[in-house]
């Protein structure tokens, strides 16, 4: 009875650790793309605000750190390139936390687990 019991735990604590590498990994995925949508957002604000603005007018861009300078005409596509980059980025991300949620649920279902809030 005592070797069930033990038996029992073990697995208990494995579901446990199971259960808390999936409750982290959606975490770090959920992370990540509160990340991205923040960098494309500022994309999309630059962008907004270099359209209107003449071709040959000079900006300054930062590039690993250094800054340069620029024109908007130079720029823009630039900017175009990361933004849609990191739309793709994005979409990959969603896919992937969405996957791994599914998976979870089914794991959850095949071993019986039940989550209890405290």
């Amino acid at each position: 009875m005592a070797e069930q019991q033990q038996v029992s735990a073990k697995r208990q604590q494995e579901l446990q650790l199971q259960y808390s590498n999936y409750k982290n990994t959606l975490q770090q995925i959920a992370q990540k793309i509160g990340d991205v949508e923040q960098e494309a957002e500022e994309h999309k604000l630059v962008l907004e605000t270099l359209e209107p603005l003449p071709q040959d007018r000079k900006c300054f861009r930062m590039i690993n750190g250094v800054l340069v300078e620029r024109s908007v005409k130079d720029v823009v596509p630039a900017l175009k390139t990361n933004s849609d980059g990191l739309k793709k980025v994005l979409d990959d991300l969603l896919k992937q936390y969405k996957t791994k949620q599914d998976e979870m649920e089914k794991w959850k279902k095949k071993n019986n687990v039940q989550v209890v809030q405290q």
